[in-house]
């Protein structure tokens, strides 16, 4: 799993994200609150990045009930087959490479019809956008592309990998619980080891709103939604192959992580995921699909 910083139009790519899998990654106290309400949550982001007039406002919110309608009747029950899985494979004993593995790619799996679902929205909206949004898009993407490079490179690296082993236990906590020393361990050696990550996934950012505002300049064409479609939909590609190599290689070191921690971890580890899968299942069950 990835914990980036997002574009602003990405935001219509990681509606997934918002609505429901990063709940779980997030430690959401209310899922079902989070889950009905995350569209204001996206309308936020875009518009810190955009100033939209009413009509697109409007026609956003339209847009995103109807994707969460979509998303809570057609997906919501592919989620909890998994989180049924993965509890069944839990309470098993511990998981080995392969059944990590293998829920890794299931919850990748979830990504591509969601981000297909989303395009039209993004479409929508950037194709009604006036040349003073689209300079203050880029005004604001490159504001923010400087703030998080003076963020995140400014560090020494071993500062770096700091932080990120941080982060990245912060996180695995929300589901596997409060980490020992081994698996802290782990964590750090493991966050040493991501070498040049960050370098690379902010350049590979900047390549992607680069691409965004080239398509920009082509969004009264009959081209426009196909070639969104394709930022979206293609988005490692567009951002270099050094991004690519990168994923690829994060998701095989991601998923030997988890595996590697919960070995390390105790019958208090096990419990304590499948616990979460269970609570988060749960809240997924109460949830209806009327509009909020």
């Amino acid at each position: 799993m990835g914990f980036y910083g997002h574009n602003p139009v990405n935001v219509f790519t990681k509606v997934a994200l918002l609505l429901a899998l990063a709940l779980a990654l997030t430690g959401c106290s209310s899922t079902k609150t989070a889950y009905r309400y995350a569209d204001w949550g996206i309308v936020w982001w875009v518009e810190d990045y955009i100033s939209l007039t009413d009509a697109q406002k409007r026609q956003l919110n339209a847009d995103i009930d109807n994707l969460r309608q979509w998303h809570c009747s057609a997906e919501l029950p592919r989620y909890q087959a998994w989180l049924d899985e993965l509890q069944s494979d839990v309470k098993d004993g511990p998981l080995d490479r392969a059944t990590v593995a293998n829920h890794q790619e299931q919850l990748f799996g979830f990504f591509p019809g969601l981000l297909e679902q989303a395009t039209p929205i993004a479409v929508n909206l950037l194709s009604s956008l006036s040349d003073k949004q689209v300079q203050q898009l880029a005004d604001n993407m490159e504001q923010n592309q400087r703030e998080m490079e003076e963020k995140f490179l400014t560090d020494s690296p071993k500062a770096t990998a700091k932080a990120r082993a941080d982060r990245t236990a912060e996180r695995v906590e929300r589901w596997l619980g409060n980490l020992n020393s081994e698996q802290r361990q782990t964590v750090r050696k493991w966050s040493a080891n991501r070498g040049a990550q960050t370098e690379i996934w902010l350049q590979g950012r900047r390549n992607w709103q680069l691409a965004l505002l080239e398509v920009l300049e082509r969004r009264k064409e009959p081209t426009f939604p196909g070639e969104l479609e394709n930022l979206i939909m293609n988005s490692e590609e567009v951002r270099g192959e050094a991004y690519q190599a990168m994923m690829a290689d994060s998701r095989i070191a991601m998923a030997s992580l988890m595996h590697d921690l919960i070995e390390a971890g105790d019958a208090s580890t096990l419990a304590h995921l499948q616990n979460r899968a269970a609570d988060l299942n749960r809240d997924f069950e109460s949830l209806t699909c009327s509009p909020a």
